[in-house]
Protein backbone atom coordinates (compact mmCIF):
# COMPACT_ATOMS: atom_id res chain seq x y z
CA UNK A 1 0.00 0.00 0.00
CA UNK A 2 1.80 3.12 -1.42
CA UNK A 3 1.69 6.16 0.85
CA UNK A 4 1.06 3.71 4.10
CA UNK A 5 4.10 3.31 6.79
CA UNK A 6 4.51 -0.09 7.78
CA UNK A 7 3.21 0.88 11.62
CA UNK A 8 -0.04 1.66 10.17
CA UNK A 9 -0.64 -1.26 8.15
CA UNK A 10 0.23 -3.58 11.35
CA UNK A 11 -1.90 -1.47 13.90
CA UNK A 12 -4.67 -1.85 11.24
CA UNK A 13 -3.97 -5.80 10.94
CA UNK A 14 -3.95 -6.30 14.70
CA UNK A 15 -7.17 -4.06 15.19
CA UNK A 16 -9.09 -6.22 12.00
CA UNK A 17 -8.03 -9.15 13.88
CA UNK A 18 -9.02 -8.80 17.40
CA UNK A 19 -12.20 -7.50 15.66
CA UNK A 20 -12.84 -10.60 14.23
CA UNK A 21 -11.44 -12.44 17.52
CA UNK A 22 -14.72 -10.43 18.99
CA UNK A 23 -17.00 -11.32 16.98
CA UNK A 24 -16.42 -15.17 16.80
CA UNK A 25 -16.94 -14.80 20.62
CA UNK A 26 -19.82 -12.60 20.58
CA UNK A 27 -21.52 -14.65 17.53
CA UNK A 28 -20.93 -18.02 19.59
CA UNK A 29 -21.71 -16.99 23.66
CA UNK A 30 -23.45 -14.16 22.93
CA UNK A 31 -22.50 -10.01 23.59
CA UNK A 32 -22.92 -10.32 26.88
CA UNK A 33 -21.61 -13.27 28.00
CA UNK A 34 -18.01 -12.18 26.37
CA UNK A 35 -15.55 -10.21 28.74
CA UNK A 36 -12.28 -8.30 26.75
CA UNK A 37 -10.32 -10.48 29.06
CA UNK A 38 -11.58 -13.72 27.52
CA UNK A 39 -11.10 -12.22 23.89
CA UNK A 40 -7.61 -11.67 24.70
CA UNK A 41 -7.40 -15.06 26.17
CA UNK A 42 -8.64 -16.38 22.83
CA UNK A 43 -5.64 -14.29 21.08
CA UNK A 44 -2.14 -14.01 20.73
CA UNK A 45 -2.28 -10.51 23.16
CA UNK A 46 -2.35 -9.26 26.44
CA UNK A 47 -5.81 -7.44 28.16
CA UNK A 48 -3.43 -4.56 27.51
CA UNK A 49 -2.69 -4.61 23.94
CA UNK A 50 -6.82 -4.84 23.29
CA UNK A 51 -6.66 -1.53 25.13
CA UNK A 52 -4.37 0.19 23.27
CA UNK A 53 -6.31 -0.39 20.07
CA UNK A 54 -9.95 -0.33 21.79
CA UNK A 55 -11.14 2.41 24.26
CA UNK A 56 -13.56 0.09 26.21
CA UNK A 57 -15.92 -2.94 25.04
CA UNK A 58 -18.82 -0.73 23.70
CA UNK A 59 -15.67 -0.02 20.78
CA UNK A 60 -14.62 -3.36 20.24
CA UNK A 61 -18.41 -4.24 19.58
CA UNK A 62 -18.72 -1.60 17.03
CA UNK A 63 -15.44 -2.58 15.11
CA UNK A 64 -16.23 -6.63 15.35
CA UNK A 65 -20.08 -5.21 13.80
CA UNK A 66 -18.33 -2.96 10.96
CA UNK A 67 -15.60 -5.71 10.53
CA UNK A 68 -18.05 -8.06 9.42
CA UNK A 69 -20.40 -6.39 7.71
CA UNK A 70 -18.25 -4.41 5.21
CA UNK A 71 -16.41 -8.11 4.79
CA UNK A 72 -19.89 -9.25 3.96
CA UNK A 73 -20.47 -6.38 1.37
CA UNK A 74 -17.39 -6.96 -0.43
CA UNK A 75 -17.91 -10.15 -0.48
CA UNK A 76 -21.17 -9.67 -2.05
CA UNK A 77 -20.48 -7.54 -4.61
CA UNK A 78 -18.36 -9.86 -6.36
CA UNK A 79 -21.46 -12.18 -6.42
CA UNK A 80 -21.76 -10.51 -9.93
CA UNK A 81 -18.20 -9.03 -11.48
CA UNK A 82 -18.47 -5.01 -11.50
CA UNK A 83 -18.59 -4.92 -15.02
CA UNK A 84 -21.62 -6.49 -14.92
CA UNK A 85 -24.17 -3.58 -13.40
CA UNK A 86 -23.29 -1.36 -16.62
CA UNK A 87 -25.76 -3.32 -18.73
CA UNK A 88 -27.77 -3.65 -15.60
CA UNK A 89 -31.26 -1.56 -15.69
CA UNK A 90 -31.89 -0.07 -12.25
CA UNK A 91 -34.76 -2.55 -11.89
CA UNK A 92 -32.32 -5.38 -12.48
CA UNK A 93 -29.63 -3.70 -10.23
CA UNK A 94 -32.65 -3.02 -7.40
CA UNK A 95 -33.28 -7.01 -7.82
CA UNK A 96 -29.47 -8.06 -7.10
CA UNK A 97 -29.99 -5.69 -4.03
CA UNK A 98 -33.05 -7.49 -2.51
CA UNK A 99 -31.88 -10.82 -3.55
CA UNK A 100 -28.59 -9.82 -1.45
CA UNK A 101 -30.72 -10.07 1.64
CA UNK A 102 -31.77 -13.60 0.74
CA UNK A 103 -27.98 -14.58 -0.06
CA UNK A 104 -27.44 -13.23 4.22
CA UNK A 105 -30.41 -15.30 5.10
CA UNK A 106 -29.06 -18.43 3.01
CA UNK A 107 -25.37 -17.99 3.78
CA UNK A 108 -24.42 -15.71 6.90
CA UNK A 109 -27.16 -16.76 9.59
CA UNK A 110 -24.29 -15.95 12.03
CA UNK A 111 -24.39 -12.42 10.97
CA UNK A 112 -27.85 -11.47 10.87
CA UNK A 113 -27.95 -13.58 14.72
CA UNK A 114 -24.96 -11.07 15.92
CA UNK A 115 -26.69 -7.66 14.10
CA UNK A 116 -29.51 -8.53 16.41
CA UNK A 117 -27.52 -9.15 19.47
CA UNK A 118 -25.75 -6.47 18.58
CA UNK A 119 -28.85 -3.64 17.89
CA UNK A 120 -30.13 -4.77 21.35
CA UNK A 121 -26.32 -4.49 23.28
CA UNK A 122 -25.76 -0.48 21.55
CA UNK A 123 -29.44 0.42 22.82
CA UNK A 124 -28.84 -1.36 26.47
CA UNK A 125 -25.57 0.56 26.73
CA UNK A 126 -26.41 4.10 25.04
CA UNK A 127 -23.89 4.26 22.71
CA UNK A 128 -23.07 7.26 21.30
CA UNK A 129 -23.11 8.43 17.79
CA UNK A 130 -19.08 8.99 17.88
CA UNK A 131 -18.71 5.32 18.80
CA UNK A 132 -20.98 4.06 16.10
CA UNK A 133 -19.01 6.11 13.52
CA UNK A 134 -16.90 2.73 12.32
CA UNK A 135 -20.34 0.89 11.53
CA UNK A 136 -22.28 3.87 10.53
CA UNK A 137 -19.71 4.63 7.10
CA UNK A 138 -20.32 0.64 6.75
CA UNK A 139 -24.16 1.74 6.28
CA UNK A 140 -23.66 5.02 4.86
CA UNK A 141 -21.31 2.85 2.14
CA UNK A 142 -24.31 0.77 0.64
CA UNK A 143 -26.10 4.12 0.90
CA UNK A 144 -23.86 5.50 -1.41
CA UNK A 145 -24.56 2.29 -3.69
CA UNK A 146 -28.12 2.40 -3.34
CA UNK A 147 -27.84 6.16 -4.28
CA UNK A 148 -25.99 5.09 -7.89
CA UNK A 149 -28.80 2.65 -8.83
CA UNK A 150 -31.46 5.37 -7.97
CA UNK A 151 -29.08 8.19 -10.11
CA UNK A 152 -29.67 5.31 -12.96
CA UNK A 153 -33.27 4.61 -12.66
CA UNK A 154 -33.56 8.42 -13.18
CA UNK A 155 -32.57 8.33 -16.59
CA UNK A 156 -33.94 4.87 -17.82
CA UNK A 157 -36.85 5.10 -15.80
CA UNK A 158 -37.40 1.18 -14.43
CA UNK A 159 -37.69 2.30 -10.86
CA UNK A 160 -40.27 4.45 -10.01
CA UNK A 161 -38.45 7.86 -8.88
CA UNK A 162 -40.97 10.33 -7.83
CA UNK A 163 -40.49 8.08 -4.51
CA UNK A 164 -37.83 10.11 -2.56
CA UNK A 165 -34.49 7.72 -2.24
CA UNK A 166 -33.97 8.14 1.19
CA UNK A 167 -37.37 6.63 1.91
CA UNK A 168 -37.10 3.91 -0.73
CA UNK A 169 -33.90 2.76 0.66
CA UNK A 170 -35.17 3.23 4.08
CA UNK A 171 -38.05 0.67 3.97
CA UNK A 172 -36.17 -1.92 1.48
CA UNK A 173 -33.67 -2.29 4.09
CA UNK A 174 -35.65 -2.24 7.08
CA UNK A 175 -38.26 -4.30 6.09
CA UNK A 176 -35.47 -7.29 4.19
CA UNK A 177 -33.56 -7.04 7.02
CA UNK A 178 -36.09 -7.41 9.82
CA UNK A 179 -38.04 -10.59 7.72
CA UNK A 180 -34.39 -12.32 7.36
CA UNK A 181 -33.32 -11.97 10.85
CA UNK A 182 -36.57 -13.16 12.33
CA UNK A 183 -36.28 -15.98 10.42
CA UNK A 184 -32.70 -16.39 11.42
CA UNK A 185 -32.97 -15.73 14.87
CA UNK A 186 -36.17 -17.80 15.32
CA UNK A 187 -38.13 -14.61 16.02
CA UNK A 188 -41.19 -15.96 13.46
CA UNK A 189 -43.16 -19.67 13.56
CA UNK A 190 -41.76 -22.22 11.30
CA UNK A 191 -43.86 -24.95 11.72
CA UNK A 192 -43.01 -28.13 9.91
CA UNK A 193 -42.01 -27.94 5.42
CA UNK A 194 -42.45 -24.21 6.22
CA UNK A 195 -39.98 -22.71 3.96
CA UNK A 196 -38.58 -19.48 4.82
CA UNK A 197 -37.08 -18.64 1.18
CA UNK A 198 -40.42 -18.68 -0.84
CA UNK A 199 -41.55 -16.24 2.01
CA UNK A 200 -38.60 -13.82 1.40
CA UNK A 201 -38.88 -14.59 -2.56
CA UNK A 202 -42.35 -13.18 -2.23
CA UNK A 203 -41.72 -10.49 -0.13
CA UNK A 204 -39.13 -9.75 -2.56
CA UNK A 205 -41.29 -9.58 -5.48
CA UNK A 206 -43.97 -7.19 -3.31
CA UNK A 207 -41.14 -4.93 -3.13
CA UNK A 208 -40.46 -4.88 -6.77
CA UNK A 209 -44.04 -4.29 -7.57
CA UNK A 210 -44.23 -1.36 -5.04
CA UNK A 211 -40.57 0.06 -6.53
CA UNK A 212 -40.72 -0.50 -10.23
CA UNK A 213 -42.27 0.55 -13.24
CA UNK A 214 -43.63 -1.94 -15.93
CA UNK A 215 -40.77 -0.57 -18.64
CA UNK A 216 -38.72 -2.60 -16.00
Amino acid sequence: MRGVGKEAIIIAQKHKELAQIAYRLFSEKGIDNVSLQEIADNSNYGIATIYRYFTNKQTLVVAAAACKWEEYLDENQKRRDASDFDGMTAADIFDFYLDSFIDLYRNHRDLLRFNQHFNVYIQKENTDQKTLEPYRKVIEGLKDRFGIMYQKGMSDHTIKTDVPEEEMFSVTLHLMLAAVTRYAVGLAYMPEGFDAISELTFLKEMLHDRYCTRES
